[in-house]
């Protein structure tokens, strides 16, 4: 049943809160973490940076075990405060720790064997780093095993729209590692180990937090974990298949890297762990949408209200793809300069350019779908929508590995993931109209807009790029210029008018200041 009006202005108010304070709070772990990573690059170097970023991801490989049921927990804790059943919560709640720690006992396992294994037996280490390497490996191991521990908590935070905790214990975070980087210089010991064994630290005390928090809020988090066999089956069986969607994109991601390893070595590692760090960078502004936007949708799926769930799918999609678009301009059009002035110019590793420009491109095409997966999901019915679109996300590893084999250069992995994720994109989206009678053509009006938004925003950050101006001055005038393009078209072709008419009385309320 649809909610009243007054319902839908508190939802709205309730969602414009949450994602202001998660911006506020992403604008300063912005600037932390980019002096974060400067002085991590610096004090490791280009070799030990790479190392760190290649190990690291031998074992971020597992996750495909454990992202499934990440998702599972969440939309189930979503759905249990839509209904409003606190019995079922803490079942719910239970049943995540339960099935997590049986999954983190199996991860430590694969991860004591197999990855070790590769590290000693395939992966390019420089001489005399694969005992530091192995340090990394296993502290590695024990930042995500402590991680994914943590992510029943996560979800009842997110579940309960408590964002202010992810403001404050984030924030607590990336002053931690901050702290890292600058331990780092009075270290006696060697670099690369140090900082192994400080982010598992940190990781430590993150996990705390939120113990902490939780079991002082949330009923549901508090006493003792109760095992209950039925609703393990039906979690794991709904984890089941999006096992495939959530494996399918580690491997490209997490597992590309390692290929990258075997054929380029870890300085092109380190290059494309310069272009995660910006990449994950952006991934957290678009994610602080919607972590605030998320619930909304499932919960409003099981109350009923369809038409409110769907315009929240659409906003979902049109400002994920507005702020990956604001971040990706300057970037697009000066990466090499802005790569400079961050790391220094002489730390910039090969390739580090064009790796950023196509991992935003392809952060575009991934995160452009993401509310239609959580709409799915609210659903229940991902069966077929997983097994379609894994199978297909499957094709990217072996064509990266084919395209190596052939002679490509590395940037061809993010070419190739950018083309498998087009055609999972548009899976997504004939897929959730038949499951969820989602509606087609505002959707894919909106889409349009806003590839008409890029492609003219794009052009003067490309007209300038061809003129002789020094370097400060091409960057303002190209940037300034296609953000000016992008506001343009935002507004007259993408903000509805009750949008629009939020932004003017937001600015007129600015200028009385």
């Amino acid at each position: 049943m649809p909610q009243p009006a007054g319902q839908l202005s508190e939802n709205s108010r309730r969602l414009a809160r949450n994602t202001l304070l998660l911006y506020f709070r992403m604008f300063l772990l912005l600037l932390i973490g980019l002096f974060t990573s400067r002085v991590v690059l610096r004090t490791l170097g280009v070799d030990d940076y790479g190392v760190y970023n290649v190990v690291g991801g031998v074992v971020t490989v597992f996750t495909f075990l454990t992202n499934s049921i990440s998702a599972a927990i969440s939309r189930y804790l979503a759905v249990g405060l839509g209904k409003g059943d606190p019995a079922h919560l803490r079942r719910v709640f239970s049943t995540g720790v339960v099935i997590q720690l049986g999954l983190s006992l199996l991860l430590v396992l694969l991860a004591e064997t197999a990855g070790l294994w590769w590290l000693n037996h395939k992966l390019v280490i420089p001489a005399g780093r694969l005992e530091a390497a192995r340090w990394v490996l296993q502290c590695s191991l024990g930042v995500l095993v402590v991680t994914l521990l943590a992510v029943p908590y996560n979800a009842a935070i997110i579940a309960h729209e408590r964002m202010s905790a992810f403001a404050v214990i984030s924030l607590g975070e990336a002053l931690l590692k901050l702290g890292v980087a600058l331990l780092l210089f009075f270290s006696p010991f060697d670099k690369l180990i140090s900082y192994a064994v400080l982010m598992f630290g940190v990781a430590l005390l993150v996990r705390v937090a939120y113990g902490l928090y939780c079991h002082r809020f949330f009923a549901e988090t508090r006493g003792r974990l109760v095992y209950d066999g039925a609703l393990t089956r039906e979690m794991t069986a709904f984890a089941g298949w999006s096992f495939f969607g959530s494996s399918g994109y580690v491997l490209n991601t997490q597992g590309a890297g390692q290929v990258v390893n075997l054929f380029f070595g870890v300085a092109i590692n380190a290059a494309r762990g310069v272009a995660l760090q910006v990449e994950n960078t952006v991934k957290q502004f678009v994610s602080n949408f919607l972590t605030a936007l998320n619930p909304q949708i499932t919960k409003s799926w099981a109350a009923g209200d369809r038409d409110y769930c769907f315009e929240l799918v659409r906003k979902g999609a049109k400002y994920a793809w507005l702020v990956i678009l604001a971040c990706a301009i300057p970037f697009w059009g000066e990466a090499e300069l802005l790569l400079d002035v961050w790391l220094g110019p002489d730390k910039v590793p090969p390739h580090a350019a064009g790796f950023v420009r196509l991992a935003l491109l392809g952060l575009l095409v991934d995160l452009a779908g993401n509310s239609l997966h959580t709409l799915v999901q609210a659903t229940g019915r991902v069966k077929r929508f997983y097994l379609i679109t894994g199978l297909t996300s499957y094709l990217g590893f072996p064509l990266i590995w084919l395209c190596f084999h052939l002679g490509r250069g590395p940037l061809w992995a993010y070419v190739v993931f950018i083309v498998v994720y087009l055609v999972v994109l548009v899976e997504r989206i004939v897929l959730v109209h038949r499951l969820a009678d989602f509606p087609l053509k505002p959707y894919l009006r909106l889409l349009a807009l806003l590839f008409m938004t890029t492609c003219f925003s794009l052009v003067p950050v490309i007209l300038v790029r061809s003129f002789a101006w020094p370097l400060g001055w091409r960057l303002l005038v190209g940037v300034g210029l296609g953000w000016a393009t992008m506001a343009h078209y935002t507004w007259h072709y993408l903000l509805t008018a009750g949008e629009k008419a939020w932004v003017k009385r937001k600015l007129s309320l600015l200028f009385k200041k």
